[in-house]
């Protein structure tokens, strides 16, 4: 997986300097609170959320668990409807294929559709490298990427910008992308977007190739589903004569009526709307060309794997493959909202991206390693998870390979993988702790012997510790253990 951003730090270096940065905390706090806010009352006002959620959970574990023949059913469809399928293992074999797909129509330039699949893979840059341009056309991804900036948020990419700097990025860079920004441009919301329209309508009606992801893919129809807000998306997957779309193989669905469960729940977990703005969904070829024709010409459906099918193969750690990308977790996660989502080092951030990012790259780097443990297991992610992943879990799970290794899968073939280094210290203490639980006589002997010294509690911790105690007190020592109130209560209850 090429998402990692080069030059970057492990995750909590990265953080310490993002919490530093009082303008991007007040930016990420004003709008995680204002969207968790909106997204609770949507929720609410549905009785059934709880089914809908084990529903959806139902969907995705049974789609997953019979992956291989639902790919192979929606090629079949895909094909079927008039359009190609292209199979890609890794994110290179991906950029080959949409690099060789657009050079063949002799374009050189493209608009894109928000796809986080294509920013995994590196695909602008891969496009960039071969003297293609790609376009965003989603407004946040615009601003991030006239800023020369990356996206630090699932659903809206720019969550680390305010009006003000979006003024100056516009009027600074759109008139080296294209049409510039009106004279005197001001930071009212309706001039920035009236800007970013104007902008790229050029584009739209322009552009010969577009590139899109998808929401989802239903495997007995072929059809390609994508939820957006602005209409950006139906106008990249209409005017363009060639279309590829570029989708994670976890992204499909059984039946059409599955949709029905998504249709409710993903746009109320991610922009708290009872139902998104624009739903495009299109099956192979548009219409043919002509007067009162519309849609591609020609249809390329790009199935990208890139670690998933490892994930797969880990019983714990699979549940990340359910993921529809809501980013409901990012917004009640306390880390996220202090640190931001560039501190993750990877286009998936936040409590789904430390979960995520981890299984399709591997641990082997310092920031993945250290991704597991942007985490304070509160829960709260996995409280709000319309399909019901079990974040802390997996977190907790990922941990337990960081510091002890083990058997993985890595492109297919099953390898044992060594501890990461420095937590030579972790693993001394959990050994210590099992040989203890082990031998409740040497327990109960430690905690007798604890207690009779707990005035001399020290307010710190030596070593290791310190990274914990620097930055909260360490508890008090109880008189004595729970084990010997409850044998004294045992024996002064009356039977």
């Amino acid at each position: 997986m090429t998402g990692t951003y080069l030059g970057m730090p492990a995750f909590p270096t990265a953080a310490r300097e993002a919490v530093r940065d009082d303008v991007l905390r007040a930016n990420l706090r004003h709008a995680t609170h204002t969207i968790r806010d909106k997204r609770a009352r949507a929720v609410a006002e549905l009785e059934d959320w709880d089914r809908l959620r084990a529903a959806g959970k139902a969907v995705k574990d049974h789609t997953l668990r019979h992956l291989d023949r639902y790919l192979l059913e929606l090629e079949a469809s895909v094909t079927a409807a008039g359009g190609t399928v292209h199979w890609a293992a890794d994110a290179d074999e991906a950029n080959r294929i949409v690099t060789d797909l657009v050079r063949a129509t002799g374009e050189r330039e493209v608009v894109k559709v928000k796809s986080m699949a294509t920013q995994e893979i590196g695909l602008n840059e891969a496009l960039e490298a071969a003297g293609i341009a790609a376009y965003e056309t989603d407004l946040a991804e615009l601003i991030v990427q006239l800023g020369h900036d990356r996206p630090s948020h699932i659903l809206v990419p720019a969550i680390h910008r305010n009006r003000g700097e979006i003024r100056d990025i516009f009027r600074a860079e759109m008139g080296g992308w294209g049409r510039p920004a009106p004279e005197g441009l001001g930071d009212d919301p309706r001039e920035l977007a009236e800007a970013a329209r104007l902008h790229l309508r050029e584009k739209f009606l322009r552009a010969k190739v577009a590139v899109s992801g998808a929401n989802f893919m239903v495997a007995e129809t072929g059809t390609m589903v994508v939820f957006e807000s602005e209409g950006n998306g139906r106008m990249c997957l209409t005017l363009p004569e060639t279309l590829i779309s570029v989708v994670g193989v976890e992204k499909v669905v059984p039946t059409f009526r599955d949709l029905e469960i998504f249709l409710q729940t993903l746009p109320r977990s991610s922009t708290a709307e009872r139902m998104n703005p624009y739903t495009t969904m299109w099956t192979g070829l548009g219409p043919s060309k002509g007067a009162d024709g519309d849609g591609p010409s020609a249809f390329h459906l790009v199935l990208l794997d890139n670690g998933r099918t490892d994930t797969l193969a880990d019983e714990v750690g699979r549940q990340a493959l359910r993921c529809i990308r809501c980013s409901a977790c990012l917004n009640v996660c306390p880390v996220y909202e202090r640190a931001g989502g560039h501190a993750y080092g990877s286009v998936y951030p936040g409590p789904i991206g430390a979960i995520l990012s981890p299984q399709l790259r591997g641990t082997g780097s310092e920031i993945d390693a250290s991704l597991p443990y942007a985490s304070t297991l509160c829960g709260a992610c996995y409280e709000v998870c319309p399909v019901a992943i079990d974040i802390p879990e997996v977190l907790v799970h990922l941990r337990e390979r960081v510091a002890q290794g083990g058997p993985v899968t890595r492109e297919g073939i099953r390898v044992r993988i060594r501890p990461a280094h420095g937590h030579t210290a972790e693993r001394a203490a959990m050994r210590a702790a099992r040989l203890l639980l082990d031998h409740p006589g040497a327990l109960r002997a430690g905690e007798r012997l604890l207690a009779r010294a707990r005035r001399l509690r020290p307010r710190g911790l030596p070593g290791p510790g310190r990274a914990w105690t620097d930055t909260r007190e360490l508890p008090p020592v109880p008189e004595r253990s729970f084990r010997d109130w409850w044998t004294t209560r045992e024996r002064e209850t009356p039977q």
